[in-house]
């Protein structure tokens, strides 16, 4: 029997060129992906999973078009807020009968346009969340380091002052402050950021207990990183998201307690535009001029129903346990 094969026997595709040795030699040029696809910027991760809860993104642009208004109240108002027009007392708003163009949501018991007002009123009522809110967070922060880091030291004698303070209700607390105080703007203020600080407390406290004892903490104390650094730069960036959470919940609970002060008589007195204080001041022609109350009540309402659905919003944002969950 011969050795030797016809090459007809063999398949066709056994056979390779020289020209097709070379195609396999030479490597195939890598497709380029786009790397912010891969990884997308943390602004940009936090905007899809924010806007994927469509209540967050409604409260957003409801509180866009608040803090407008009150950024811009002098040129967004059309009349003086103080302004009395003694021959329209009590108009209704435009779409009700006897309702004038000129007022769009009809005057007070005084004449005055209550648009004006309510734009007015929202530059206190965001003041008086915002400095409240920083007020009792920077406290609250410090306070909530000292009593992680110091937890046989400090942590004790904080947490049971806190604890008194959260056994008493907020509102009653506020009331008690700021009849120490006296009534007026900067001590509704101070009272509202005396109520809210012990949540920032045990909230920065439990963040910080939760760090302790994680791997980047115990290398940065064996690389040599002073106190202050482990407290301020290792572990508190990582405490964070949770305090903005709060932070904006507290806002709307500050708008609240200011609105309750400022109904009871004790927050920001008259004649100056607070929605707390146009509700107690038009509560007894809540029968015959409903709009002078229910306008008030309504913007105090929305506003704080928005905040909350931003809480909410960032809440899922900002959770990894959440975000992964969605």
């Amino acid at each position: 029997m011969s050795w030797w094969i016809s090459s007809t026997a063999l398949p066709t595709h056994a056979f390779v060129t020289s020209a097709e040795i070379i195609d396999m030699s030479t490597p195939t040029p890598a497709v380029a992906v786009d790397q912010s696809l891969l990884y997308p910027s943390p602004y940009k991760e936090f905007w899809q999973a924010f806007s994927k809860n469509k209540g967050a993104v409604a409260g957003l642009l409801f509180m866009i078009l608040i803090v407008f208004c009150a950024l811009f109240a002098p040129w967004v108002a059309p009349h003086d807020p103080s302004e009395q027009y003694r021959d329209f007392l009590l108009t209704p708003p435009v779409w009700l009968e006897g309702g004038q163009w000129q007022f769009i949501l009809g005057t007070d018991e005084l004449g005055r346009d209550l648009l004006s007002r309510l734009i007015q009123g929202s530059r206190l009522s965001l003041l008086i969340g915002l400095a409240s809110v920083v007020m009792s967070l920077i406290p609250g922060i410090l306070l909530g380091l000292l009593a992680g880091f110091f937890p046989r030291v400090l942590g004790p004698s904080v947490m049971r002052l806190m604890d008194i303070m959260l056994a008493l209700p907020s509102l009653l607390l506020a009331v008690a402050i700021v009849a120490i105080l006296g009534p007026g703007l900067i001590n509704t203020v101070i009272a509202i950021a005396i109520v809210s600080l012990p949540s920032y407390v045990r909230l920065t406290r439990a963040a910080v207990m939760g760090e302790l004892n994680r791997d980047y903490v115990t290398a940065a104390r064996l690389a040599g990183a002073t106190l202050p650094r482990l407290m301020f730069i290792t572990v508190l960036p990582n405490c964070m998201a949770p305090l903005i959470v709060q932070a904006t919940l507290s806002f709307s609970s500050a708008i609240l307690d200011a609105a309750a002060l400022g109904f009871l008589g004790l927050g920001v007195q008259p004649p100056t535009p607070e929605w707390g204080t146009m509700l107690a001041s038009a509560r007894d022609y809540i029968e015959r001029a409903w709009w002078v109350v229910s306008l008030p009540g309504l913007t105090i309402l929305l506003s704080v129903l928005a905040i909350n659905l931003m809480g909410d919003g960032l809440r899922d944002a900002l959770d990894p346990k959440l975000k992964n969950a969605a």
